[in-house]
């Protein structure tokens, strides 16, 4: 029987939040959310990205990722420096790497064990979907 095209998208949505829920859980222990993770680990693989660069990266806006790099800073993950004009840059600081790394590990964990109950060919087959669907312009 078809499913429901809003049966569908919210299916996307309930993972996504389990998701979310399970690496929060699971992160806890370094003292990370999936939100800072996410930012140590956009701001490892663009390095000269902006403020701006990394809030939209992020799915922030820049007002809330510039709070989320501030209290980032006060707790040694990252640092600011200085960019091109009156840019502000941020890098990482050696804990904010270490816990990138490790995390890194936690998140990949929880993302094999959300996606344990298809094969690989199936998991290769969603990703395939997934892309396809977001190559898309709305």
């Amino acid at each position: 029987m078809p499913r429901d095209i809003g049966e569908i998208g919210l299916s996307v949505k309930r993972l996504q939040m389990r998701q979310h829920r399970t690496i929060n859980e699971r992160l806890a222990p370094l003292g990370l959310s999936i939100v800072q993770w996410d930012a140590l680990r956009h701001l490892h693989e663009n390095p000269e990205a902006s403020l701006h660069d990394l809030a939209q990266l992020t799915f922030q806006r820049d007002q809330s990722f510039g709070t989320l790099a501030a209290r980032m800073i006060e707790r040694g993950l990252i640092e600011r420096v200085p960019g091109p004009g009156r840019a502000v840059r941020h890098r990482l600081t050696d804990k904010g790497e270490d816990l990138r790394e490790r995390g890194r590990e936690i998140v990949r964990a929880a993302l094999t064990d959300s996606f344990a109950a298809l094969s690989e060919e199936e998991l290769q087959t969603f990703g395939g979907l997934l892309a396809r669907l977001l190559a898309e312009k709305p």
